[in-house]
């Protein structure tokens, strides 16, 4: 169901159900939950890759538990299964990236877009796949995808369901890059391993500035960046930074 591997300071979680394009069951979802809360608790963690086994990256929910009478209601499967996992992604004081190697649709599309970095494949794609279905975008789908894309741009792919590649998904701002189907591997790693490197308690307070910059008016942002910045300049990582500029070497972070 999923594939937990820790390495060079990245835990990579890997939605392992390709023969179903890894859509989500309750069993999955929970996993996924596990893999997040490990992340947040274990210091030897300092990046997090979510990405899928196979063809896909996630296909969203699987909608043959959905309707099966003996499964979830919609109100479990969004509020139980989908929703901490969304939190646990913005909570997480360390950076996630969403190595987007196939389809991402429906909460897939949406779990990927709250990473704070997302690289898709030059033959991946994001579907809101849910107005086919008669649903509305979960996954805090309505929240994200406004901001990345517009209003306008946004309640348009949720109301026709059309399918965006990567190309085009980078440049309407929906992601990060595209890379090279053939390197993809490569590079998700090569990202993953710096952001492993970099000063982590530093990137987790630029998270928070901007977890609340999506309701604070000016004057509270500003005060927050002070706060977090007063936080920022007591940590080890920012003598060490200053320290390795003085001396004209290469810093090494310890995230702390």
């Amino acid at each position: 169901m999923l594939q937990n591997h820790l390495s060079n300071g990245v835990l990579t979680l890997t939605f392992d159900r390709p023969d179903k394009f890894n859509s989500f069951n309750q069993e999955l979802a929970l996993a996924v939950q596990g893999g997040l809360a490990e992340a947040a608790s274990n210091p030897d963690v300092r990046c997090v890759v979510l990405t899928g086994n196979g063809k896909a990256f996630c296909a969203g929910q699987d909608l043959g538990e959905a309707v099966d009478p003996n499964g979830p209601e919609l109100r479990t499967i969004v509020g139980d299964h989908y929703n901490p996992i969304i939190q646990a992604i913005r909570d997480l004081p360390k950076p996630v990236i969403a190595a987007v190697n196939g389809v991402a649709a429906g909460a897939g599309a949406n779990i990927a877009l709250a990473c704070d970095i997302v690289v898709a494949s030059e033959f991946a794609s994001f579907i809101q796949a849910f107005s086919k279905i008669g649903l509305i975008p979960d996954s805090g789908g309505t929240w994200t995808l406004p901001r990345l894309v517009g209003f306008q741009r946004a309640s348009a792919l949720m109301m026709t369901g059309d399918k965006v590649g990567a190309a085009e998904a980078q440049s309407m701002g929906m992601i990060y890059k595209v890379f090279a189907a053939d390197t993809f591997g490569e590079q998700v790693t090569a990202l993953a391993e710096q952001m492993a490197q970099m000063p982590t308690k530093g990137l987790a307070l630029t998270k928070a500035a901007l977890n609340a910059s999506g309701t604070n008016n000016m004057k509270d942002q500003l005060s927050l960046e002070e706060t977090l910045q007063t936080e920022a300049g007591q940590t080890y990582d920012f003598n060490e930074g200053v320290q390795a500029f003085l001396e004209k070497r290469a810093p090494k972070f310890k995230g702390q």
